[in-house]
């Protein structure tokens, strides 16, 4: 009995403990993690930690093997600034055959001109969006991303000015249609509808990639509640939309209805597109975000202060703030 006891009081105890080292590593984890594989594939600034969704070690590790569509298709072995060059050579072709093709469609009066200029503000968004993982995950990538979209922000303050001249363009883009150079005295009388509803919209758009980029949600909510949102909600609304909303006649409770839905469902889409390539998390509680973002543009979209400062600029300015809220 005394040598059990004594051998049980000399026994050592482990030198150290099975989970110190997953102690040690949760108190030392910073207040917006950084792990190889994200910092790897992550070319978002520090600055805008908060804007993006909070990785788990599971989610990093699986997003390390995942082969994204850049090294499928990589123009060098290493990807970098020959490979973006070209990745964005390819989306700004596809945008623009894109636009030249509903022009085209302008022109021949295929569609009616409100239904061509809905469906190119739905269109070219969304593709633009699919081509996000084609770039590599270099710092500058989604600056040479946002080069599509940001020459289309220059062309909408030439046209909108007068100091450029595309009918077709102005036709499936602005409401009236109408042309007027700014030479013309009625210039200065004329509301010019490039320099509020599709200038916001390439703005947004631009602003989504060179800044928010795509690992955070809420550049998917900018997007989808913009395009499908917004664009849905008129087309439905204009064919379906008897019933007015009784704080806005001009509104309808079918085109909210759409709108609401319409935005959901493209977010939640590429949220899971966006997760194939292994750029962002795809959660319960991320849908539910994206749910509460599209209802809040809903509302917000449907109230007469959209009407007077258009719903291009405050539908993605409700999803931004309201993004970083709750992403």
């Amino acid at each position: 009995m005394l040598s059990l006891a004594a051998h049980i009081s000399v026994s050592p105890l482990p030198s150290s403990p099975p989970h110190a080292p997953r102690l040690r590593s949760r108190v030392s984890t910073p207040s917006c993690p950084v792990t190889a594989a994200s910092a790897a594939s992550s070319s978002a600034p520090r600055s805008l930690c908060f804007l993006l969704p909070r990785r788990s070690s599971r989610f990093a590790a699986e997003r390390a093997r995942r082969p994204t569509m850049a090294a499928a298709i990589s123009l060098e072995g290493d990807g970098g600034l020959a490979h973006d060059l070209g990745s964005t050579a390819v989306t700004a072709g596809v945008a623009l055959a894109l636009l030249k093709f509903f022009e085209e469609l302008a022109k021949r009066g295929v569609f009616e001109q409100k239904l061509s200029r809905k469906l190119v503000h739905i269109s070219v968004g969304l593709v633009f969006l699919l081509f996000w993982p084609l770039f590599s995950s270099t710092s500058y990538a989604p600056f040479l991303a946002a080069l599509a979209p940001g020459v289309n922000v220059i062309r909408m303050l030439l046209l909108g000015l007068g100091l450029m001249k595309n009918e077709a363009m102005v036709k499936s883009m602005s409401r009236s249609g109408d042309y007027r150079s700014w030479l013309e005295p009625e210039f200065l009388l004329v509301h010019r509808e490039l320099l509020k509803g599709p200038l916001y919209y390439a703005t947004t758009i631009t602003f989504a990639t060179s800044v928010l980029w795509r690992t955070s949600p809420i550049a998917i909510a900018l997007i989808c509640n913009l395009c499908a949102g917004d664009g849905i909600a008129d087309i439905v609304g204009r064919r379906l939309g008897k019933e007015k909303l009784p704080y806005n006649p001009n509104k309808s409770y079918a085109g909210s209805i759409a709108m609401a839905v319409a935005g959901f469902l493209a977010s939640i889409g590429y949220m899971h597109y966006l997760h194939t390539f292994g750029f962002i998390e795809e959660t319960w509680y991320m849908a539910l975000g994206f749910l509460v973002v599209s209802i809040a543009a809903t509302l917000v979209e449907s109230h007469p202060i959209s009407t007077e400062l258009d719903d291009n600029l405050t539908v993605p300015l409700t999803s931004f703030l309201v993004g970083i809220l709750i992403f």
